[in-house]
């Protein structure tokens, strides 16, 4: 970090002084090149307020898109080839995060 603020100083020094002595105000930033103050402030407030419409739009979407629900498939046959049991585990019969209903 250091040496990029020095080579840049080199460079700066070797292309013709500081920014201030060629006419270029070093201190004047702005959104855009040639937009006043209050310009760039109506700017900001414009997509302040968009982004303020897009996140109520999403949660309005995700909203009734999580409310529709879904479709319940039936449990599938059981083979004998599934869930082979060797040894019984030290937590129960099924694996650790299946809870199935034992009658």
């Amino acid at each position: 970090m250091a040496t990029a603020i020095l080579r840049s100083g080199i460079r700066s020094a070797l292309r013709g002084g500081a920014p201030a002595a060629r006419g270029c105000p070093a201190t004047k930033r702005s959104f855009s090149s040639s937009s006043s103050a209050q310009e760039e402030a109506a700017e900001a407030a414009k997509w302040e307020k968009i982004t303020y419409v897009g996140i109520a739009a999403c949660t309005a979407l995700a909203s009734y898109n999580l409310s529709r629900g879904h479709p319940h498939h039936d449990e599938p046959p059981a083979y004998t080839y599934l869930h082979i049991r060797n040894k019984e585990f030290p937590w129960g019969p099924d694996g650790l995060f299946e809870a199935k209903d034992h009658h």
